[in-house]
This record gives C-alpha cells, structure tokens and sequence, in this order.
C-alpha cells in the first residue's frame, strides 16, 4: 500500500513537472528543478509541502557538503518554483 504522503507528494510532482512545462523553461533546468523536488522529497519523507525554515536551512547546509554550489542553487531554484506554482505559498 502507497502512503498517503508518497500520494500527494506524487501528485504534487506531477504538478511541478507540468508548470515546469508550461512555463517554457529549458529540458536541462526541467532536469534540474525536477530533480530537486525528487531529493527534497525523498530527504522529508514526502512530505514538502510546510517546511520550515530551521528544516530547510539544516537540509541545504547538509546538501551545500555533499554537492557543488551550482547544484544546491539548482536545488533551491527548483524549490522556490514548486512553492510557487504548486503550492500557494511562494
């Protein structure tokens, strides 16, 4: 059985990688946008949508050791767009 979260985050994907679409953005940076979402997601258990800031600042410190800076800008920037189109808050 799919949890209810993977669910929604599942949807919610979906979403994004439409709006990535319509919003006529570059293959690469659909790529890069939506490879954010997957990580961030897989990172929070699915569950994205109400991170708060203390979680979001430990996750990109961690990230910011592991990859290059351009990725965790990538990282943040696919972010942002999600928040954005997908979930009212941006």
């Amino acid at each position: 059985m799919i949890a209810p979260s993977s669910t929604h985050f599942d949807q919610q994907y979906q979403s994004h990688l439409k709006h990535l679409k319509l919003k006529g953005l570059q293959p690469k940076t659909i790529e890069a946008y939506a490879r954010a979402i997957r990580r961030i997601g897989e990172h929070f258990e699915h569950q994205i949508d109400n991170l708060t800031e203390p979680q979001l600042a430990d996750y990109f410190s961690e990230l910011v050791d592991s990859h290059s800076w351009s990725s965790v800008k990538l990282d943040l920037y696919g972010l942002k767009f999600y928040y954005a189109y997908n979930t009212g808050t941006g």
